[in-house]
Parts: C-alpha cells; sequence; structure tokens
C-alpha cells in the first residue's frame, strides 16, 4: 500500500461490528459523525485478489466515483486507526421502507421494476430477482463495469431519502481481469445516456490529472490501465453488457 495513511489518534471512537460481514466491519464516530472502519488486519485472505489491498480498492472506487460527479460512494478514505491502516467511510442510514433490489415471486414482477434470473427461495418457492428502473441505480451500474466490481450484492445498496442510491463495499474492485459479479444486470444492451458517458469520460480525463495521481498510489500501475481501457471499450460499445460467457455473473449469496 503505498498512499500514506490519515493518523486519527484517538479522533476514532468505536462502539460496535457489523458480525455478519465476511470481513473486519467496525461502526464509531470521528469528531461526532457516524463512520464505517475496516482495519487491513481484518481483511480474509482471498485467492484472487492480492492480500492486504481491500481498504485500499474502497478508497479507489471512491476516487473514481467522486470523479464521474454522481456521489455514489459516500466519502472513503485511507487511515491509521486503531487497528491500525484501513479504509474509513461515512455512515449511510438506509431507508427501510425503499428495496431497490427484492427479492419477490417469479412471474411477479412489480411495475418499474426489472426482472434479472429465477430461482427457489428457502421454501423451495419459484422467486425472482428484480431491481427498480432508475437513474440512480443505472449510475451505480455503470460505476460497477467501469470499476470491474466483483460484489454488487442487493445489500450493497443503499436507498435513500429523496431517491438517491448509495453503493457500498468496494473491496472486491479495480482487479486486471474481469471479475464482475453483480445483481444489476436488467439493463443489458439498453443504451448508456447521455449523463452516463459524461461520467465516463470525467472519469478517463481525471486519470491524466488527480484522479490519476490518487489510484496510482492505492493501485498496482496495470491495475489503473485496465481502468482506463475499461472506459474506453464501454464508450466504444455504448450500451450495457452483457455477462461474460463461462464465468460467474452473479456473486453469492446475492444479497
Amino acid at each position: 500500500m503505498i498512499a500514506e495513511p490519515e493518523a486519527l489518534g484517538d479522533r476514532l471512537v468505536l462502539t460496535g461490528r457489523v458480525v455478519s460481514a465476511s470481513n473486519a466491519v467496525l461502526v464509531g464516530e470521528l469528531d461526532g459523525a457516524a463512520v464505517v472502519y475496516k482495519p487491513v488486519l481484518g481483511e480474509r485472505p482471498l485467492h484472487d485478489f492480492p492480500d492486504g489491498t481491500l481498504a485500499a480498492r474502497e478508497v479507489a472506487a471512491y476516487a473514481v466515483s467522486h470523479a464521474t460527479g454522481w456521489d455514489v460512494v459516500p466519502e472513503t478514505r485511507l487511515v491509521d486507526g486503531p487497528y491500525g491502516v484501513g479504509m474509513l467511510q461515512r455512515w449511510v442510514e438506509a431507508d427501510a421502507d425503499q428495496e431497490a433490489v427484492a427479492l419477490v415471486p417469479a412471474g411477479d414482477v412489480p411495475d418499474g421494476m426489472l426482472h434479472v434470473l429465477e430461482g427457489v427461495g428457502a421454501d423451495d418457492e419459484p422467486i425472482a430477482l428484480v431491481h427498480e428502473d432508475s437513474a440512480p441505480l443505472r449510475r451505480i451500474a455503470v460505476l460497477d463495469l467501469v470499476t470491474n466490481n466483483a460484489d454488487r450484492k442487493g445489500g450493497h445498496v443503499l436507498e435513500v431519502a429523496g431517491g438517491h442510491r448509495h453503493g457500498i463495499d468496494h473491496g472486491l474492485t479495480m482487479h486486471v481481469d474481469h471479475k464482475l459479479r453483480t445483481v444489476l444486470w436488467g439493463w443489458i444492451d439498453e443504451p448508456f445516456v447521455d449523463e452516463e458517458v459524461a461520467g465516463m469520460r470525467r472519469v478517463l480525463a481525471g486519470l491524466d490529472g488527480e484522479l490519476g495521481e490518487v489510484l496510482g498510489a492505492l493501485l498496482e500501475p496495470s491495475e489503473v490501465d485496465a481502468l482506463a481501457v475499461r472506459c474506453e471499450a464501454l464508450l466504444a460499445r455504448g450500451a450495457f453488457p452483457a455477462p461474460v460467457a463461462g464465468l460467474p455473473a452473479v456473486p453469492w449469496p446475492a444479497f
């Protein structure tokens, strides 16, 4: 990890832990604001991502999100906290009354939702995975394409008041190999709208300036180059791609 983490001293006060997470996810307060802290020491080794790099990838995904101008990823930075170097992210409280990604009875897709796939539920009942057809959720899907997100679960979408959607948990991004696994497949072959094209172009332009400098301190040069290649390929295609044949397309579990 090349980037210099911000030393927090005793400013970060930890108050709990998300016990359902596969890696260490701690919650607390920094200067009175609610935050999430994921120390590198709590990262579980993976066979297909280099050890100790997930925190930096989370920060890198925020930098790309910031470059698009879409406010998809909550503010995220690299810090030196109570358990060492890790990522610190602004806490976003989801609206429990909204559901951007859902499981519904098979054949009963609600209005405004798009069908992704079908399966069986806990009681062997036929169900379908669906997600809303909205501009905020499309922006998350585009960001996932750009960052090569291998873990866009339904629970990694946070619905907030006013219809905005945040995406969280971006440790499995920025790999040089194709790793895209997402529940947001409802727009296959739909052309990108002007703002989606503009956002990708802002990322490409940023790689020659501040964004490139930030990513260069967080990722390997080959990973930054791969980001540029993905942006160029998506812009050339002009539409949402389909899953790559023979590769997993949806994370497991999906939520």
